[in-house]
């Protein structure tokens, strides 16, 4: 962010602060409360009225209708423009994915800006950026990086940056070049270097993480991590995971995986080494405290367990996994056994957009099981899947994720009025008021590192109005031919991809979707 000539000390006033969520997951909420922002953390939290009394001369952000939270955390993000808006029609992944690539691309600037100003609109501060791929060589690879990197720093956000890596199984559950052979030639000769270009040794790809890991710990270590992406155990070889896992451990980095996001994926893993994918990481020593599972729907009981022993995280993308029909993560179990969940907005949550609050009220309902006792996530796990829980998963931990002294001012103002009109009982649990009638894109005022990011609502880095009418007048000009070629040339490579797994995975083998049972059947 350039050109700001704002406070490095001030004052936030509130009508509630809510520093986070105690060790009962009630939430810890200082009514009346203010902060003491100086130098991009909190020096100070109490009753604001005597933090105005200790420093009288200091600017004021805030006022008594406010309520005061940690920034959010996206713990799993893709991209800006979401493929619905694209023309990719949401449906099962394995023909899902496939389309991405007759998708027009607006560049890498505009495309983390717009999804960036509706994460900051809706209270997120730090996001788990995944890139889809690296396509060509290291100074491509640097250049993408440093274009979404840059993008992220221009409007204020942190951004942990991570690329997918895969080494095998581009198209489908096969390695490339068996299933090119099978085309037709005209269709082979255009995908084959295509495919080529978006995987390169993984050695290659290893010295270059390294490098910029190490560039960007010295350009800038507030606001930017760098983690890998082993992308999903049917995209990785033995060999591509053992030597991610290797490089994490040896560099210190997170890792974020996709894992068993669908039932197909289950089925690969049972199909190729007799076991699950959980058990299969496990078998391979790539389990560990450092590791986030994205997704993580198809697991049973023994893989988590195996999950809860390593110490892994797990990254819940709730929207993701009904629109694209993969399924219900069993989020219960998890919390049961003690497993850290985060939360992800994947490519766009249930209203093709980017608001956490929402998010968080989806997960909250939709995992309300039937019983008059039954175990059911409460305000207080959701909020802390949104922040606590996610700032662990980006690099970040310990820095973000609660209001306390010495962590990162990446704070949230919301109008208590815009909650409660009109009206709102007072024996309500403000976390649960907050969740329950939060509006789209509430945040009114929104601070990362103590910088505004966020005034009356809207982004103050960028004209966002700007971003929105230059994507618009891209994205309605007429494609050129290589665009027009890649949209023609996709739709006919979906009939071989379709045809593909309707073979190896016929219906017979696909499970009734349903979510309850009764007379013991099912």
């Amino acid at each position: 962010m350039t050109g700001q000539a704002e406070p490095t000390e001030f004052l936030i006033r509130s009508r509630a602060v809510i520093k986070g969520v105690d060790e009962t997951l009630d939430g810890e909420v200082l009514e009346g409360g203010g902060l003491h922002v100086r130098d991009g953390v909190v020096a100070a939290l109490g009753p604001f009225e005597e933090l105005r009394k200790a420093h009288p001369d200091l600017p004021v952000e805030g006022n008594g209708d406010a309520i005061v939270f940690p920034g959010l955390v996206n713990g799993h993000h893709h991209s800006g423009l979401t493929p619905f808006q694209l023309g990719v029609p949401y449906g099962p992944l394995e023909t899902w994915l496939p389309q991405f690539r007759g998708m027009r691309y607006v560049g890498h600037r505009l495309d983390t800006l717009y999804s960036a100003i509706e994460m900051l609109e809706s209270g997120v501060t730090s996001v788990q950026h995944i890139h889809p791929a690296l396509v060509g060589g290291p100074e491509d690879w640097t250049g993408l990086a440093d274009s979404v990197i840059a993008a992220y720093r221009e409007i204020g956000m942190r951004v942990s940056f991570t690329f997918m890596i895969r080494d095998r199984n581009q198209l489908v559950h096969e390695d490339d070049e068996p299933f090119l052979a099978r085309l037709p030639e005209e269709d082979a000769a255009y995908w084959r270097p295509r495919l080529a270009a978006s995987k390169a040794p993984i050695a290659d790809y290893m010295d270059w993480f390294e490098v910029q890991k190490r560039d960007w710990r010295e350009k800038d270590p507030d606001r930017v991590s760098w983690q890998l992406a082993p992308a999903n155990l049917h995209w990785c070889s033995d060999d591509c995971l053992t030597a991610i896992f290797d490089t994490a451990e040896r560099t210190g980095s997170k890792v974020h995986m996709h894992l068993v996001e669908t039932h197909l994926q289950a089925e690969f893993a049972q199909r190729t080494y007799g076991k699950s994918a959980v058990r299969h990481l496990h078998d391979l020593g790539c389990l560990g405290p450092a590791l986030t599972l994205g997704h993580g729907i198809w697991v049973d009981d023994e893989d988590l367990d195996l999950i809860g022993d390593c110490g892994c995280g797990i990254c819940h993308n709730a929207s993701s996994g009904l629109r694209l029909a993969s399924g219900v993560a069993p989020v219960n179990a998890m919390l049961r056994k003690g497993i850290p969940v985060c939360l992800g907005i994947d490519q766009a949550g249930i209203n093709d957009d980017r608001d956490m609050l929402q998010e968080m009220r989806l997960v909250w309902a939709l995992h309300r099981e039937p019983g008059l006792r039954s175990f059911r996530p409460s305000a207080g796990h959701v909020f802390q899947m949104a922040t606590e829980h996610g700032a662990a998963s980006t690099g970040f931990e310990g820095r973000i994720g609660r209001l306390d002294v010495g962590k990162a001012a990446d704070v949230v103002l919301i109008n208590w009025n815009d909650i409660a009109r009109p009206f709102v009982d007072g024996t309500v649990p403000l976390l649960d008021a907050l969740l329950q009638r939060s509006r789209q894109f509430a945040a009114d005022t929104v601070f990362v590192g103590g910088r505004k990011v966020v005034s009356s609502g809207k982004v103050v880095a960028v004209d966002r109005e700007a971003v929105f009418a230059e994507i618009s007048d891209f994205l309605n000009s007429d494609p050129n031919a290589a665009e027009s070629e890649a949209r023609l040339r996709t739709e006919t490579l979906l009939g071989h991809v379709g045809r593909w797994f309707d073979k190896a995975y016929p219906e017979a083998l696909m499970q009734r979707y349903r979510f309850n049972r009764i007379s013991g059947q099912g």
